[in-house]
């Protein structure tokens, strides 16, 4: 079973069972996924699903400060509540720690860089790291890295 289908089915459990936020988050999941779907013409891969999935999340926590900024924290709940259902079909997050010791092994094996080389080693990075870390997580730790180089 893919990721849409199990979206699916959780979907219609979600509406039987009468949770409304469940199944309306997963609606736009769905949505997310049919639009991609269209746009590409073509079936989605199980790592394009995970991108659609990444992509949700990320406009989740982009609202939540948002919404956190313009003091209206009954809508930054809502949408941590929506983050939430979402998460569970991301795989795990690795922590800092994790990251930071990716980013070390990795510069160690780079060689000599400058910080004009941000970019394309940002770049390699996210490419091992993809659903696995948040991308501005892995730029700040970068950004540290390098300027103590």
């Amino acid at each position: 079973m893919n990721m849409l289908d199990k979206i699916e089915k959780e979907m219609r459990e979600a509406i039987k069972g009468g949770k409304i936020l469940e199944s309306e988050t997963l609606k736009m999941l769905k949505s997310d996924m049919m639009y991609e779907k269209a746009k590409t013409g073509k079936d989605l891969t199980d790592e394009k699903m995970l991108e659609v999935v990444a992509r949700a999340a990320k406009r989740r926590k982009e609202s939540i400060f948002e919404f956190r900024k313009g003091n209206r924290e009954d809508l930054a709940l809502k949408e941590e509540d929506e983050l939430k259902i979402i998460e569970a079909y991301l795989p795990a997050q690795l922590s800092e720690g994790d990251i930071e010791a990716y980013i070390d092994s990795k510069l160690a094996t780079l060689g000599p860089i400058n910080k004009k080389d941000f970019g394309n080693v940002m770049g390699e990075m996210m490419k091992d790291l993809k659903g696995k870390a948040d991308g501005a997580v892995v730029k700040t730790i970068l950004n540290r890295k390098m300027e103590q180089l």
